[in-house]
């Protein structure tokens, strides 16, 4: 490293010290904490970006966004060439690099992890990060405030209303004075690398970002138009390849009703709606709508709670109803019931999966079966799960005849071995998931689509790989995305010719619990299997065996937290009191084994 690159980092590292007594840790979902902690590390993760541009010489993104956390959290993360998560052999240098006490330290570590990873940062490669924000009002940035240097409305780019109180004007002004700095250290970071460039791509779902450097990667046009453009033709043509026999929705059933969670996706979500024919989208909680973000609205609140979002009520019964989290990358379905009282019946990622793959197993079949596509490449299917996943889903996928696998918890296991297959479809039930398709298998379908037009009378096999190629530029492959999977399950039920209604009933789901155990230290508890058995300590596995065949179709398993010292349990049972009482049980032998009295 030579002078110049030392004294820019020393001197820019210098404006931004780490938050004493805070230990950050980067995960799946990258850092996050209390957004008044991470105005350092939005910086060295800017840096961090940089650095890995310079390794892959590829264009790296930095998305700023909480997700589905409390409106008062922030967060931020990288994406990889692939469009995908950062590589896990990166994480402990994130971890290295947010936790540095000073600068003198900061520029020691990046010293030595440069020499190591061979990474040359003396300016002589020029490389590119886009940076990407949501709504909530600590990612919104000076520049997204203006427009041709006239001020536009700035509380409704902060996504709330007019401010009409003192109060509230004051601690509108609060937010927008932490806004106006907090958002520049991502910049300021990557450009603390000498050869680095930062890209401001404005405000974002977190999939439109990865998508976008997952393009910008391919060669591809890269911008957040060409996603549009891209999700909504490819709608259309799955549209207009649905069975003239299949019936089309009518009256109320043309419309889906989406919770956007007061956060990103509301707003884009509107505008992708006028580009669609043959759906209508009606958007409530969106962030232009002055509600919290993700309070009592969301994704995640819909999934855990079971309950109605705020703004949907009885008026809903008998229309498909979508919940989004913030960041737009997961969405549950759900059912309002007559006099439900505020509960629903959940149609979560597990449905999700089982609809994608029923659809996905449907073409193969057509393109197996049929004489003229013998020659073709055999697709390998294949379904990825974790522990957490239903399992009556898990059993409905089988007797499919499809190839279930499981990973432990977590996105980045779940997405890594999708790529094994050429088609890997993987869902949480929380409603995070995509379907992967290898690129030697789209180019076996290009090959055969090439001379096949949509006002062609092919034969059912050319329709189907019509159907896949165009799957598989609607879903977003580099990432889960809440506005691709919403298009697909709709585009599929039209296809089915199902309601909501039909689609649920694919399966019941087994009852199910989840407790949290506290421990003296969590990392006693050792699993493998993914995370499905207990390794240690020893005599526990048996324990939690010996208990869970005591319930018709009871399954049980323990996991430790991945940042506190806390027991997972999940149990599920033939019933939701014996559900609940497998749950207590095991939790109390994590109890005893471990020696902590929390009881």
């Amino acid at each position: 490293m030579n002078e110049e690159q030392q004294c820019l980092l020393l001197s820019s590292a210098s404006r931004f010290w780490p938050p004493k007594g805070v230990k950050l840790s980067y995960g799946t979902a990258g850092f996050r904490a209390d957004a008044s902690l991470l105005q350092s590390t939005v910086y060295r993760v800017g840096i961090l970006a940089a650095l890995r541009s310079l390794k892959t010489r590829s264009v790296i993104g930095l998305m700023i966004t909480a997700s589905h956390n409390k409106v008062s959290d922030n967060g931020v993360k990288i994406a990889d060439p692939s469009g995908g998560m950062l590589s896990q052999h990166w994480e402990p240098f994130a971890d290295a690099l947010a936790n540095a006490p000073s600068p003198q330290h900061l520029l020691l570590l990046i010293n030595e992890f440069v020499e190591k990873e061979g990474i040359s940062v003396d300016g002589d490669w020029h490389v590119e990060v886009l940076l990407g924000r949501d709504t909530r009002p600590i990612t919104v940035s000076w520049r997204s405030l203006t427009l041709r240097g006239q001020m536009r409305p700035m509380w409704s780019q902060l996504g709330c209303r007019q401010p009409d109180t003192p109060k509230t004007v004051t601690l509108w002004l609060k937010s927008l004075l932490q806004t106006l700095f907090y958002n520049l250290e991502g910049i300021r970071g990557v450009t603390s690398i000498v050869g680095a460039v930062a890209t401001d791509m404005g405000i974002l779902t977190t999939p439109q970002l990865h998508w976008m450097v997952r393009a910008r990667n391919k060669g591809m046009k890269a911008s957040e138009q060409d996603y549009f453009e891209q999700l909504s033709s490819s709608f259309r043509c799955l549209v207009d390849l649905i069975p003239a026999e299949k019936c089309k929705f009518d009256g109320v059933n043309d419309k889906v009703v989406v919770d956007a969670a007061n956060g990103v996706g509301g707003v884009k979500l509107k505008y992708l709606g006028k580009l669609l024919n043959g759906l209508i989208i009606e958007v409530r909680n969106s962030s232009e709508d002055g509600g919290v973000l993700n309070d009592g609205v969301g994704a995640d609140y819909v999934q855990k709670e079971k309950v109605l979002p705020n703004s949907f009520g009885s008026k809903d019964t008998g229309i498909r109803c979508v919940s989004l989290d913030g960041d737009a990358d997961r969405l549950v379905y759900f059912i309002v019931p007559p006099e439900s009282s505020g509960r629903i019946d959940l149609v979560d990622g597990d449905k999700i999966l089982s609809l994608f793959a029923l659809f996905i197993r449907e073409q193969l079949s057509f393109l197996n079966e049929k004489e003229d596509m013998k020659n073709c490449h055999q697709a390998h299917l294949g379904v990825v799960q974790t522990a957490y996943a239903n399992g009556a889903s898990t059993n409905y996928l089988k007797l499919l005849g499809l190839e279930v696998n499981f990973t432990p918890t977590g996105v980045k296991y779940l997405h890594e071995k999708a790529t094994e297959f050429d088609i890997g479809i993987y869902f949480e039930a929380n409603g995070h998931g995509t379907v992967l398709f290898s690129e030697s298998f789209i180019e076996s379908l290009e090959a055969r689509t090439n001379e096949i037009s949509l006002g062609s009378k092919g034969s059912e096999g050319e329709k189907a790989a019509l159907r896949l190629l165009a799957v598989s530029k609607l879903i977003n492959q580099a990432v889960g995305d809440a506005l691709s999977g919403l298009l697909l399950v709709e585009v599929i039920l039209q296809h089915m010719g199902w309601s909501i209604n039909k689609w649920n009933e694919l399966y019941h789901d087994l009852p199910s619990k989840q407790l949290k155990v506290k421990v003296a230290d969590r990392t006693a508890i050792v699993t493998t299997n993914a995370e499905t058995v207990v390794v240690s300590p020893p005599g526990l596995k048996e324990a939690i065996n010996e208990e869970t065949a005591k319930y018709p179709q009871g399954r049980c398993f323990v996991r430790p937290s991945g940042t506190e010292d806390v027991v997972r349990v999940y149990a599920e049972a033939s019933t939701p009191e014996a559900a609940d009482t497998l749950a207590n049980c095991v939790a109390k032998l994590v109890d005893q084994f471990l020696g902590f009295n929390s009881s």
